[in-house]
């Protein structure tokens, strides 16, 4: 099979196309070929040495990735949920060692959903670690209600733009941050209101909100603390800065990071949400596996709208 090996962690430009050995699935594993790819920011600061990194840089080969679609092959001995021919999706063994940027992946049958029919391969290997987070973040982590005010930064991006569809769904006023050009893309997710963080400082025009989905960190999530409303809730995806637990407690407010994990309840209630039509992807740009490293480098100018999708 043909995957691609992460020479040195030197960015994009240090991934390599190579033909490896297809794996063979253990026990709980099912074989699965691969049809599409979602890359992410953590893919792209992985390839810089960054992120998730650290995890796994002694394993060989180096192959980077966890956001898949596709067809089984081959089920693993123990393995009774899925079975060769079904179409499948899921985000893999994040924050491990997935090694999705191959045309074949040996992925745990636990973390993997089928495809909604009405969904595309594409939309369905988008809608992995993005929406997964989306939902992690606003359903576990913030508990968030029907009626409550919900912040959602970088609203048109990857789990943003799924993050706006999924707190509308869930009955909440949704408010988002993205520049004048994606104002639109964000009301047309179902966002209430859209801030241009380009043009106003958001904590001087919004009224309090329950919860702040903070996708920036920095500066930002310490700003974002000013808008919460007392015993309110700010889920980070990127981590609290040194400052922010000292002034959460002194707002009387909680702030809290997390880190999304393979999980297929969780994936199950995604597949759901894209079979009813609550949730749907929107792919800004598709390229062939050869070009893989030109869909990193775009992630890395960090003005992605929704999702990038590498098709094999």
């Amino acid at each position: 099979m043909k995957a691609y090996i992460l020479h040195e962690p030197t960015g994009p430009s240090g991934l390599r196309l190579t033909e490896l050995p297809t794996p063979t699935p253990a026990a709980t594993d099912v074989l699965l070929r691969v049809q599409a790819l979602s890359v992410n920011p953590v893919d792209a600061k992985s390839t810089e040495g960054k992120a998730m990194y650290g995890h796994f840089k002694d394993e060989q080969p180096l192959i980077l990735g966890w956001d898949v679609a596709g067809t089984v092959e081959a089920v693993g001995a123990e393995v009774t949920t899925l079975q060769p021919g079904d179409e499948v999706f899921g985000m893999i063994n994040f924050p491990g060692h997935a090694r999705a940027y191959a045309e074949y992946v040996a992925a745990p049958a636990a973390h993997l959903v089928r495809k909604p029919a009405t969904t595309s391969t594409a939309e369905a290997a988008a809608a992995t670690l993005a929406a997964l987070t989306a939902w992690q973040a606003l359903v576990t982590q913030a508990n968030l209600q029907a009626g409550q005010r919900v912040l959602i930064h970088a609203a048109a991006g990857g789990v943003g733009h799924y993050a706006v569809q999924l707190a509308k769904h869930l009955g909440a006023y949704v408010i988002g941050t993205a520049s004048a050009a994606k104002r639109d893309f964000a009301l047309s997710l179902g966002a209430d209101e859209v801030i241009d963080y380009q043009q106003q400082a958001f904590e001087q025009v919004l009224e309090p909100v329950d919860v702040v989905l903070d996708c920036l960190s920095g500066e930002t999530q310490l700003r974002s603390l000013e808008v919460l409303k007392p015993g309110g809730t700010l889920v980070s995806i990127l981590g609290l800065t040194p400052d922010t637990p000292t002034r959460a407690e002194q707002r009387g407010v909680t702030a809290k990071a997390m880190l999304v994990d393979s999980n297929q309840p969780g994936m199950q209630e995604v597949a759901d949400l894209l079979a009813s039509g609550a949730l749907r992807s929107h792919v800004s740009l598709t390229v062939p596996f050869a070009e893989l490293p030109r869909a990193l480098e775009q992630i890395l100018t960090g003005s992605t709208q929704g999702k990038v999708v590498i098709t094999l």
